[in-house]
């Protein structure tokens, strides 16, 4: 039986409000139908929760003479277990639905009956503790209390947060009383509501059936992001990122970034310069925008808001990651965290699309930490035509942030007073607690997903309401006038000054001089033309090799390194010397040799500090005390920052997050890693809609990088294939590289180049598995010390003059040719390795083809199957400049990428090798 004090104990740590919700809510009902069904050490639970928690009270004791005590007691446990619901469950009675009010509606959980309360009691004091600034309170002023803080126009969830510290501070600011805005502040938010309805009216009226995902209905969402970029600019944050797809996206970008209104309506006008950085080639809804955000007393917040396609969310971790690289640059590790990622979602997507979770998840990890992002649901209340019933499993369509204990403040649209508080809220708690916040701006959608359609069809009872509603600009005019904060003539006067400067930059759409206009693709638009990377010097002295490879065996006095790593670490510094450079150590090299140059490497993947196949050991771990120690960060003050992080299991988010940082660090070399290539699959998306098309849509440029294990080795066909034929299918105007290096030089030189002389785009790098470890796949120092990447690697093996046949291929299938030739002792075979796929190098494989006789066969050798790898996408390229028909040999079409066996997969490996001699 636990003692008074330990139960004091309990009280003041556990009761504020650590314990589990249910476990209280089940002895609480026990205990109030029978106090001797419980232990004793609820009993006291309950008994000292009603007063104050630093006083221990004593059992009081049993008899007759007892019972108007006890029930006092009784009484005063039911209050407090009163103001716990309140502060978990309140939230349900809030008014935060402009269509449907709740400011009358009632709880059951919450009604006084439930917790053996009657009306009788109202006018009876109670001890509160300190609730809402009082020592005790009438339970009337209570219920008051609480509904003012809790079921008025904004709701808070944050009893689900564990930490204690945080709870308190939310609270504290919840349980107090609410100023009102002064005059400036009604004024700056009114004109923002202004400045938001006209623009929609004005398209409106003007572009009548063009779509343009307006926000009518939800103006709000420009009060909130007013106020967090003010709030901002007042804590020194010198950077907003914002991510969002297209609801509203038109008016963020003019009242919020300050894209000129003349910029948008020609683009509605469709008179879109394509050689310009936005609009080359993308719906105006979609494209991103820079500017500065100032406020009235001066100060100033660069504000973005990145391009974004039409899926929706995956422009989460896309910011995530652009922030994450501003933050590298201006902040540290621990804060201040100086740039602001804020992320604007609607209802249906946050709710229904994975990616919102995975990237949810990051916001801790350490290397993708960003000290916290403001989430913004605009909760339109139904989707495209599809309802929240239909639409998700979950109370609120924010449940899902409660899985990484964020804050949720749900708040109604129609009360922009209560928006402008909340978004305060918000940003001070991501300023204190450096943690994700998100506020559900309860809203509705004014017209159909889009302004040509009909909502009326699938939601004809919301649009009776909505078309029944006031904007919320004249909904709160109309209240500001009726409180005598302002009159009727400065309300009517903001309204037509925004209108006529909206008709003066509509009249010079129509004065603008015709802007240059092309057709994506021909060469006149941005980014139509393949550019060459620049000529770059990319092999390293042998003292900086030596350097580099000195720092994988000169490990930290007293550090125990792994019985298993240090006969690879030792081997890997006595390379250089042997001269049989491998895959691993020639990564090592580069990425030492790039740091040294002032090159940062940021390199994440999963398991990729170890490497999938223990190749890599980027980051150590003392076998004794866990203690980690990076090799490559001990170059020296001088040398750029490396920074390897394992990620978590996630393509989709990992991957958006890794191109936006990218994005944001043109300078450095970004890579990240599949732990087995098909993973890649997960991604396909941000392959799709970024890597492969971001400069072709936006002329917006990322040079990630991404290692992609490849290889068929009998593992199966979920571990063999990073489906090369689907990256290549990707490649148009030189928007990639593409290569499937089978060298650990060639592979060096390639990561190199990208870092120092790329042409600043993506680079997918097909790796080995089995060639990490093989002796043949190994390279001499001076592939190093001398030349560069070789699109090609010829055969100089052969007497050009005696060849017959001409086998071309790419990566590990080389070695299994080579080995045969050798075996079988051909003299007439020649093995041509195709190192880069795109840009394929044609020039150069017609210099290598014109050695051999006209008359010599010329055959593509690929391990995958015919219908996929390389062999597609070669084909029409091999005819021309061969000049001959080129044959396939390769695995008969498969619809997967392998076969499961191990023993078949041998045999018929086997099989390929043979038929390409014949």
């Amino acid at each position: 039986m636990a003692s008074q004090s330990d139960t004091a104990r309990a009280v003041s740590q556990g009761l504020d409000f650590g314990l589990n919700e249910w476990v209280v809510d089940e002895q609480r009902q026990r205990y109030l139908h029978d106090p001797a069904s419980v232990d004793q050490t609820w009993r006291d639970f309950f008994t000292i929760a009603a007063s104050s928690v630093t006083v221990p009270f004593p059992n009081p004791p049993a008899g007759p003479g007892n019972q108007d005590s006890e029930a006092a007691a009784r009484k005063a446990v039911r209050v407090a277990a009163l103001i716990h619901a309140y502060r978990v469950r309140g939230h349900l009675m809030a008014d935060t639905d402009p269509l449907t009010s709740r400011a009358a509606a009632a709880h059951p959980e919450l009604d006084i009956a439930a917790f053996g309360l009657r009306d009788a009691d109202r006018a009876e004091n109670f001890v509160v503790d300190g609730f809402a600034g009082h020592a005790a309170m009438t339970l009337d002023d209570v219920l008051g209390a609480l509904r003012e803080f809790y079921c008025r126009t904004a709701g808070y969830e944050y009893m689900h947060i564990q930490d204690s510290r945080e709870r308190r501070w939310i609270q504290q600011r919840v349980e107090s009383p609410q100023r009102r805005p002064d005059r400036a502040e009604q004024l700056r938010i009114l004109y923002r509501l202004g400045a938001a309805e006209a623009f929609e009216t004005f398209l409106q009226t003007k572009y009548v059936g063009h779509k343009r995902y307006s926000l009518e209905g939800g103006e709000s969402a420009v009060v909130l992001l007013d106020a967090l970029l003010l709030r901002a600019i007042e804590h020194g944050v010198v950077e907003a990122v914002v991510g969002m797809a297209h609801r509203g996206r038109l008016n963020v970008l003019a009242n919020i970034i300050g894209k000129s209104y003349a910029q948008i309506f020609n683009e509605f006008e469709d008179a879109v310069d394509i050689r310009s950085v936005q609009g080359s080639g993308d719906v105006k809804y979609h494209l991103g925008a820079e500017g500065t955000y100032r406020s009235l007393d001066g100060g100033t917040i660069a504000v973005s808001v990145v391009a974004n396609p039409s899926h929706l969310e995956i422009v989460g971790p896309v910011a995530q990651g652009v922030v994450r690289a501003k933050q590298d640059l201006v902040s540290t590790p621990d804060g201040p965290f100086r740039v602001l990622p804020v992320v604007v979602h609607g209802d249906a997507a946050f709710a229904g699309q994975g990616v919102v979770a995975e990237t949810l998840n990051m916001s801790q990890l350490p290397g993708y930490r960003t000290g916290g992002t403001v989430h913004l649901v605009v909760n339109n209340q139904v989707g495209f035509t599809t309802l929240p019933a239909a639409g998700r499993s979950s109370t609120y369509a924010t449940d899902v942030a409660r899985m990484v204990e964020a804050p949720i403040f749900h708040v109604n649209g129609d009360d922009p007073e209560a928006v402008d508080r909340v978004a305060r809220l918000a940003f001070d708690y991501r300023q204190t607690f450096h943690k994700d916040v998100v506020v559900d701006l309860v809203c509705y959608r004014r017209h159909g997903h889009s302004e040509v359609d009909d909502p009326s069809i699938t939601q004809p009872v919301m649009y009776d309401r909505i078309d029944a509603k006031p904007s919320v600009r004249t909904s709160y005019a109309e209240s500001l006038v009726a409180r005598g904060d302002i009159d009727e003539r400065q309300v009517a006067g903001a309204r037509r000054n925004y209108q006529d400067h909206l008709e003066r930059a509509f009249a010079e759409t129509r004065v603008l001089p015709a802007p240059a206009r092309g057709v994506p693709g021909t060469g006149a638009g941005r980014g139509a033309a393949p550019r060459e990377a620049r000529r770059t010097v990319t092999a390293i002295d042998e003292e900086t090799a030596r350097r580099v490879i000195a720092t994988q065996a000169e490990l930290p006095q007293g550090f125990t390194v792994h019985p298993r790593v240090g006969p690879q670490l030792h081997r890997r510094a006595a390379m250089l010397d042997t001269g049989a450079v491998d895959w691993a150590t020639a990564e090592t090299l580069a990425i030492g040799s790039l740091l040294l140059e002032g090159c940062p490497v940021r390199l994440a993947g999963q398991d990729s500090r170890r490497g999938t196949f223990g190749q890599r050991h980027a980051v150590l771990t003392d076998r004794l005390t866990g203690t980690e120690h990076t090799p490559l960060s001990t170059l020296g003050p001088r040398a750029a920052r490396f920074t390897p992080y394992d990620s978590m299991l996630s393509e989709l988010a990992a991957l958006a997050f890794e191109y936006g940082y990218a994005l944001a660090r043109p300078e450095g070399l970004v890579l990240w890693e599949a732990q087995f290539g098909d993973f890649v699959n997960g991604a396909q998306t941000v392959v799709d809609e970024y890597i492969a098309s971001s400069e072709g849509k936006w002329g917006q440029r990322s040079a990630v990088t991404l290692l992609l294990p490849h290889g068929l080795e009998g593992q199966g066909p979920d571990h063999s294939s990073a489906r090369i034929e689907r990256f290549l299918q990707l490649c148009a105007q030189g928007n990639m590289t593409v290569a499937v290096p089978s060298l650990p030089g060639n592979y060096f030189h390639l990561l190199r180049q990208q870092a120092l002389g790329g042409p600043g785009r993506p680079l997918v790098v097909f790796t080995p598995k089995s060639m990490l470890r093989s002796k043949a796949a190994t390279s001499a120092v001076s592939e190093f010390t001398q030349g560069g990447f070789r699109p090609i690697l010829p055969d100089d093996t052969r007497d050009p003059g005696l060849v017959t046949r001409v086998l071309l291929c790419s990566g590990k299938v080389f070695y299994d040719l080579d080995a045969h030739r050798r075996a079988s002792g051909s003299a007439d075979t020649a093995i041509v390795r195709v190192e880069r796929l795109y840009p394929f190098p044609q020039e150069e494989l017609t210099a290598e083809l014109a050695r051999f006789p006209a008359t010599a066969d010329v055959r593509w050798v690929q391990e995958e199957p015919e219908n996929q790898g390389a062999w597609s996408f070669v084909t029409p390229r091999l005819h021309r400049l061969a000049g001959r028909p080129v044959d396939c040999v390769s695995r008969p079409e498969a619809p997967a990428p392998a076969v499961g066996s191990a023993r078949r997969h041998a045999l018929e490996q086997e099989a390929l090798v043979t038929s390409a001699f014949r």
